[in-house]
């Protein structure tokens, strides 16, 4: 894609987080990159010392909108806290769409970033919330089954219209949680 000569950050990203989701963070070079935003290698490490900071400027924004979430669901118990977990998962799964494409791509590698929220406690709170706070058996496989449907579903290939798709995971949630649904 020919851009002019003032590529900017911005470009870069744009360029870095399509080409880590069709193609993962190790399958993706910064002459990629740099060749999909329309400057030269040296323009970009202008800009990024390295693929790492590219990656860890574009996971940046994650952790703390989870750290919101969590925040959010704290004082909440039941059925409450189970669709506010829905929704802000929902919610947080469709705004960083590649983000999470490029984590589940290369989770090995890409997991205990520092950029990244504790990714073990954050599901296990996630969970916790999605079930509504209880511990039965049910509950904690019915919290596990609605958040990796969430994820994995929003990091996939559907060509839906988004506010269809956002409706869709919601419902499928809840219903997966055994929650009223409309």
């Amino acid at each position: 894609m020919a851009r002019s000569a003032t590529t900017t950050r911005a470009d870069i990203l744009d360029s870095a987080v399509r080409l880590f989701a069709a193609h993962g963070f190790r399958g993706t070079s910064l002459q990629d990159i740099a060749t999909d935003a329309g400057c030269s290698k040296a323009s970009l490490l202008y800009h990024f010392t390295n693929k790492d900071a590219i990656l860890t400027e574009l996971l940046a924004p994650v952790g703390p909108e989870f750290a919101e979430l969590e925040g959010r669901l704290a004082g909440l118990d039941g059925e409450e806290a189970a669709r506010a977990a829905v929704a802000g998962l929902v919610d947080l799964s469709l705004r960083f769409r590649l983000q999470v494409k490029i984590l589940l791509q290369d989770v090995d590698a890409l997991l205990n970033r520092p950029e990244l929220p504790d990714v073990d406690g954050l599901t296990e709170r996630l969970t916790v919330a999605l079930s509504g706070r209880s511990a039965t058996p049910q509950a904690r496989v019915w919290a596990w089954m609605a958040m990796l449907g969430i994820i994995l579903t929003s990091a996939g290939e559907l060509t839906l219209p988004e506010e269809t798709l956002r409706a869709e995971l919601t419902r499928g949630a809840l219903r997966t949680l055994g929650l009223q649904t409309d």
